[in-house]
């Protein structure tokens, strides 16, 4: 069995995060507890953005698997009254139409996000890949957590989002 150091989101666990450009979040239990990370119950947790000193290897540890990226923003969603986070969103990139596609296809492949809704994007911006497109992948829930994939594309631009939210199976 792994055993693994988890990422607290206190200001020192943050500033860990930053330097060692390393986050790993425990949601085994089906939820990212506050108190688990060493924030009080009132937080709203912190919004980790690195897009200036470069990525950050994310790892959820999920209750049926792990939920992995490369990023250079992480968001907490979460109440003021809540003990848990309601949602982790982390962007991923991709500098062309291929690394996209790649993206996309390891979602479906790693977290159940649904092929067929993916392919039919796929097939529809390979057609025409100088469009625009925001699009919503129905979520995989494989890891025991419900991972969406909310695709921005932009041909014009040379970078495009996936914008990615990880919630519990509630």
């Amino acid at each position: 069995m792994k055993t693994y150091e988890f990422s607290t989101l206190d200001a020192a666990g943050v500033d860990a995060i930053r330097e060692r450009r390393t986050a790993r979040l425990d949601m085994r239990s089906g939820t990212l507890q506050k108190a688990s990370v060493r924030l009080t119950e009132d937080s709203f947790g912190p919004e980790i953005n690195t897009r200036d000193t470069g990525k950050i290897s994310l790892t959820i540890a999920g209750p049926s698997g792990d939920i992995q990226g490369e990023t250079d923003r992480i968001r907490f969603n979460t109440t003021q009254s809540r003990p848990d986070f309601r949602e982790v969103t982390y962007f991923l990139t991709a500098t062309s139409l291929g690394e996209y596609i790649g993206l996309i296809r390891d979602g479906v492949e790693k977290y159940g996000v649904d092929s067929a809704s993916a392919e039919r994007w796929i097939s529809s911006v390979e057609g025409n890949p100088g469009s625009k497109s925001d699009f919503s992948i129905t979520s995989g829930t494989s890891t025991g957590l419900e991972v969406n994939y909310d695709l921005r594309y932009d041909g014009s631009k040379d970078v495009q989002v996936i914008i990615v939210h990880v919630h519990p199976l509630t």
